[in-house]
């Protein structure tokens, strides 16, 4: 049997007020406990160990957002298929990790296709139209199969 959530209810907002986005902590411990399935006092665990940390308000009061929520969700699905607050920490951790691998990979792509295209640009400015020879420039050219070379030293 298959313990079911409740969801946020879809209802739409009277005109003229924002949505909040996923990051605006606008839901109290105990709808945050009922959106979750868990305990109160287990989401206050949760902040004692580290594992989230939800706003506050002036006052003291804990506000969790929707990627709180989605968060806590997802410690209650890895606990509950038997891994432990450390494992689940670590998991957490690895997440982090490759997610920002991914956004540092983007970047680096973009800045090399940027660099490529300055490059070309470079070049094409510098061409004359007299007989030039092809591009030589490995960066400029695009791989033919077939055409690697290794270069392989004996150590001596």
């Amino acid at each position: 049997m298959s313990k079911e959530t409740a969801r946020p209810s879809s209802r739409s907002l009277p005109p003229g007020i924002p949505t909040p986005g996923p990051d605006a902590a606008v839901y109290v411990i105990s709808v945050a406990a009922e959106l979750t399935g868990l305990h109160p006092q287990t989401l206050r665990s949760y902040e004692r160990m580290g594992l989230i940390s939800p706003g506050r308000t002036g006052g003291g009061g804990r506000r969790y957002s929707h990627q709180d929520i989605e968060l806590l969700r997802l410690i209650a699905d890895l606990t509950a298929a038997g891994i432990g607050i450390e494992g689940v920490r670590r998991i957490l951790d690895l997440q982090n990790q490759v997610e920002a691998l991914h956004y540092r990979n983007a970047e680096l792509v973009a800045e090399l296709e940027a660099t490529r295209e300055a490059l070309r640009q470079a070049v094409s400015q510098r061409r004359q139209p007299t007989d030039q020879p092809a591009n030589r420039l490995p960066v400029l050219r695009e791989p033919l199969a077939g055409q690697s070379i290794v270069v392989w030293r004996r150590g001596r």
